[in-house]
C-alpha cells in the first residue's frame, strides 16, 4: 500500500478484515487463476495477505494524535479565537490616546 509502514498489529488487522470480507463472497480484487487459487487451497486469509503485497485493498489506518498534541492544536485555536491579535490591540490603544491627546 503506497510507500506507507505498518506495524505488525496494523498488518494484522487488515489482513484479518479483509480475508473475513473474503470468507463472506466479497469480490477478490486482484487477478488470480483458478489454478493458483486451488494452490492456496482458496484460503481467504492467504488471498488477503496477496492483496496486501500488492497494495490494492481499500483499506486505511487512522492513528490518532498523542494527547499532548491534541491539547495543544486546541489550546491554539482557543487562543487564536479568544485573544486578539497584538496588532489589533496597538489600533484600539493608540487611536484612543490620539483621540485624548
Amino acid at each position: 500500500m503506497k510507500d506507507e509502514k505498518f506495524t505488525k498489529y496494523e498488518i494484522a488487522r487488515i489482513i484479518g478484515a479483509r480475508a473475513l470480507q473474503i470468507s463472506a463472497n466479497a469480490p477478490i480484487l486482484i487477478k488470480i487463476g483458478k489454478e493458483q487459487l486451488e494452490k492456496l487451497n482458496y484460503d481467504p486469509i492467504k488471498i488477503a495477505e496477496l492483496e496486501f503485497e500488492a497494495g490494492v485493498l481499500p483499506i486505511t489506518v487512522k492513528r490518532p494524535l498523542p494527547k499532548k498534541v491534541e491539547e495543544y492544536a486546541n489550546l491554539k485555536e482557543f487562543v487564536e479565537e479568544e485573544i486578539p491579535s497584538s496588532r489589533e490591540k496597538e489600533k484600539t490603544s493608540g487611536g484612543e490616546l490620539g483621540e485624548e491627546g
